[in-house]
């Protein structure tokens, strides 16, 4: 019953397939805004959780325009790509972040996030 508007980003976890695709599982996690975060309104859906997210470290890379599944698995793949066997991130999920509304047809923001072991 608390409308806390927009935050960003927009962050799903992603679970790729063994051809990098997306799994049917996925979770969509958005920010609680500052003022609510020591006390945040209960959900009254069962599906909705509230999570604390830990301190962590991670690879990053940043694309624009309208994000589609697609764009995600192409640059997660270039991301690990880049960073090549050596590093050491979570292999079994990446995080794809959007910080723009739907709205917003310029200037668009997207990235991807492997997080460090």
């Amino acid at each position: 019953g608390v409308g806390m508007g927009m935050t960003a980003p927009v962050s799903i976890t992603a679970f790729p397939a063994e051809d990098g695709s997306f799994q049917q599982k996925v979770k969509v996690s958005l920010r609680i805004p500052s003022q609510f975060q020591d006390n945040p309104p209960r959900p009254t859906d069962e599906s909705i959780k509230i999570e604390e997210r830990q301190e962590m470290t991670i690879y990053s890379t940043q694309f624009g325009g309208y994000a589609k599944e697609v764009d995600y698995v192409n640059y997660a793949a270039k991301l690990k790509a880049a960073l090549g066997s050596d590093a050491a991130y979570h292999k079994d999920f990446y995080l794809c972040n959007g910080y723009d509304p739907p709205m917003k047809p310029y200037g668009r923001r997207n990235e991807i996030w492997l997080v460090k072991e």
